[in-house]
């Protein structure tokens, strides 16, 4: 739970609000998994980087300020090596 959060705290990007609620989530479920004799890699499975990529996705604006972040960094990219995006502002400039 401890590198969870602190992995959640250094690399994951959410506001103050959905960063408690994550947390507080993230600390029930693993309650719960400790009352219900569930392992921890029944919980976070073979990569543990991926649970928690997955399990943000749950929290709007972390999940939407990372997912808006990777699509400016592609959409850029493309733009300059060229190529066209199919966004509006391609089709704008």
């Amino acid at each position: 739970m401890e590198a969870i959060e602190r992995y959640l705290m250094h690399f994951v990007p959410t506001d103050g609000d959905s960063n408690a609620s994550m947390l507080e989530d993230l600390a029930e479920l693993f309650e719960q998994a400790a009352v219900d004799g569930t392992s921890i890699r029944e919980i976070v499975g073979q990569d543990p980087v991926e649970f928690v990529e997955a399990f943000v996705q749950n929290y709007s604006e972390g999940g939407y300020v990372l997912a808006r972040e990777r699509k400016r960094l592609t959409d850029a990219l493309t733009r300059a090596a060229g190529e066209d995006t199919g966004s509006e502002e391609d089709q704008t400039a």
